[in-house]
């Protein structure tokens, strides 16, 4: 350091880096970073968007129509039942879970209420198998195989299909019979689902195709107790206890 005259110093010495210049921001290529972020965001999150909202609002009568369209022109019965579950899921029926004295074969009640066992005794008379008249005549040749859960004696064509452990019996012992999986591929339109709910009791719908164009996971129509008909992504849901394909062999 240099000293004056007067003995003092005249000025402290820097011991340090050379101070630089603060870089100018560059605006522009902080936008386009930003923008290539945004537009590669909606490009991979875009497929699940009609997925969310349906889950959330459920699907629109758009895309029930443009589904229900495609299913009905397959040659394959399974899809016009996957067909007719989501006619039934459009319909509003109410649920109505009481005992009804029913004409036999294929007897009904008010189309407009119902529970799940009568959603899919609709739906599959809509492919041509009435499951009240067949219910009735396995369960009439063969009653002590199905549950004994009502202290039932006999036969009653106006309730037995209106049973989900009695229509489990039946599709294991007459459906096709396929592996109660957790792999979504394993399930295709027209499968027909029992699950165990969390108070134990059994549940029942139909698996039909997602709402979301090319998506492959598949969703159910069912009709939740005291609740409308739903179509939802609600597969696993619940425990899977039975999983049954579409054609019944007429023996089992």
């Amino acid at each position: 350091m240099s000293r004056k005259s007067s003995g003092f110093y005249s000025a402290i010495e820097y011991i340090g880096p050379r101070p630089q210049r603060p870089k100018k921001t560059n605006f522009f290529g902080g936008w386009v970073i930003l923008v290539i972020t945004l537009l590669s965001t909606v490009y991979f999150v875009k497929p699940w968007i009609g997925t969310l909202l349906a889950a959330q609002n459920g699907p629109s009568k758009k895309e029930n129509r443009l589904v229900l369209e495609k299913l009905q022109t397959s040659s394959s019965v399974a899809d016009r039942l996957a067909a007719s579950a989501l006619k039934y899921s459009n319909s509003g029926v109410e649920f109505e879970s009481g005992y009804v004295k029913l004409p036999y074969p294929n007897g009904d009640f008010d189309i407009s209420k119902g529970t799940a066992t009568d959603l899919v005794v609709r739906c599959l008379r809509e492919v041509d198998v009435d499951l009240q008249q067949l219910i009735h005549e396995d369960m009439s040749l063969n009653f002590k195989v199905y549950p004994q859960l009502w202290q039932a004696t006999k036969t009653d064509s106006s309730i037995d299909h209106r049973r989900v452990p009695n229509l489990m019996r039946y599709f294991t012992r007459h459906a096709t019979v396929l592996e109660n999986s957790r792999k979504a591929e394993d399930y295709l339109p027209g499968d027909i689902v029992v699950w165990a709910l969390s108070n134990a009791e059994l549940h029942i719908g139909i698996v039909v195709p997602s709402p979301s164009v090319g998506s492959k996971t598949p969703w159910v129509v069912h009709h939740p107790a005291y609740d409308t008909v739903k179509w939802e992504n609600a597969l696993f849901h619940y425990q899977v206890l039975g999983h049954f394909r579409y054609p019944f062999s007429k023996k089992p």
